[in-house]
């Protein structure tokens, strides 16, 4: 029969590398993070809700101290005492909310997303936590470790780099803001930061994984688009905008109808949307027009996004994921850009600056700035009608499966 208290062993408590808690017995366990810190915690229950108190780590308090505090812990619930006043001064015994990571984050988002430039940002923000975090989501924010944060990144370092770039970086943010709010220990330091921490630990990303997205031949694109226009989803709908306007994935999933002018075929993205800071007028091919008026749903407000399910617009890892279904995996959304530019400088004879401008790339050249603003607008409309005749020689229709 198992014994009801002192269940473990010093060598025990030493070796516990199974995450998780571990009774002792009496409301005492020795907690044990993904990332193999251990600490011990004494659990009870009040107004049926429950309470854990930490004892501090199994590395400073010894079983037999942790043993001691829980006993005297016992014997204060027992006599109607707050446990906690064992090891600080008497408060009103009340239940004690754990913060954890996946709570915190998501109240962090929610404080600071009005300063940011749109909705997709916010929606990325939290879904790339959610799909590529998730390890660190129900741990105590006070209690992640490096340990922690490396088993969350190592998995996609290497093979899906610019991702674990941005996770990386939105973890070190909501662990700085916990430590503003008191919540993590002011001394310590940030397990997610890059420099002189996590430089040294994990390998060195190639540089095309760092500064390149990988791409589809232009040979290929009519065949891309035409299988692309069998399948009916949103995110379809979204990616083919995408490659005929050769925008950026962002700029088209936070589009709303009040941009778009199919009359004059012209989609006004706004300066606050743009990576460069500047406002940028794409002119819309007949095909591209065409595509807007099957996705837009009668009684839309001018303010809805254009690519929406019920109302929220879809995700990069949507048509992220959309490609993989397609048997496309080994490219991405941003790089049908760079298939636009290579199909414009290998088989068309439009100046540069033109195509740069359909890019909407910063150009440093004065003269070229100047060129801009001027016919710029109806060159770059002939442009796009030649690339959606190159891609789409057929008429826009939506596929039946």
């Amino acid at each position: 029969m198992a014994r009801a208290l002192n269940r473990l062993t010093v060598r025990q408590v030493s070796a516990a590398k199974d995450p998780g808690r571990h009774s002792d017995g009496g409301g005492l366990y020795l907690r044990v993070t993904p990332g193999g810190a251990r600490a011990w915690v004494f659990m009870t229950a009040t107004a049926g809700k429950r309470v854990e108190i930490g004892l501090g780590p199994a590395s400073s308090v010894p079983l037999a101290t942790a043993r001691r505090l829980s006993a005297q812990m016992r014997e204060a619930v027992a006599t109607g005492s707050d446990p906690r006043a064992v090891i600080a001064p008497a408060t009103p015994l009340g239940p004690v909310e754990i913060t954890t990571f996946g709570k915190f984050a998501e109240d962090y988002i929610a404080s600071v997303e009005a300063g940011w430039r749109n909705a997709v940002h916010r929606q990325q923000w939290r879904q790339s936590l959610k799909d590529h975090a998730r390890g660190l989501t129900d741990l105590p924010i006070g209690d992640i470790s490096t340990d922690d944060v490396l088993a969350v990144l190592q998995p996609i370092w290497l093979t899906k780099a610019e991702t674990a770039k941005r996770v990386r970086g939105r973890i070190e943010k909501t662990l700085d803001a916990a430590k503003a709010r008191g919540l993590r220990s002011r001394e310590s330091m940030n397990p997610a930061v890059w420099r002189g921490h996590l430089a040294l630990l994990l390998p060195m990303q190639s540089k095309l994984a760092r500064g390149h997205h990988p791409a589809l031949p232009w040979s290929e694109a009519p065949e891309f688009v035409a299988a692309l226009r069998q399948r009916r989803a949103v995110a379809a709908r979204c990616l083919e905008f995408v490659i005929l306007t050769a925008a950026r994935s962002g700029e088209a999933l936070g589009a709303t109808w009040s941009e778009i002018d199919t009359k004059a075929q012209l989609w006004t993205i706004p300066a606050g949307r743009m990576k460069a800071g500047v406002e940028h007028v794409v002119p819309l091919s007949s095909a591209a027009v065409a595509l807007l008026t099957l996705v837009n749903p009668s009684q839309t407000s001018l303010h809805s996004p254009v690519f929406a399910v019920g109302g929220v617009a879809r995700s990069n890892m949507a048509m992220a994921m959309l490609l993989r279904r397609m048997g496309h995996g080994n490219i991405t959304t941003h790089g049908f850009r760079s298939t636009f530019r290579d199909w414009a400088g290998d088989a068309t004879a439009f100046p540069r600056e033109i195509v740069e401008q359909a890019l909407a790339h910063t150009i440093q050249n004065q003269a070229e700035r100047a060129y801009r603003r001027g016919t710029a607008v109806e060159r770059r409309r002939e442009l796009m009608e030649a690339w959606a005749e190159f891609i789409t020689p057929r008429p826009v229709h939506l596929g039946a499966s």
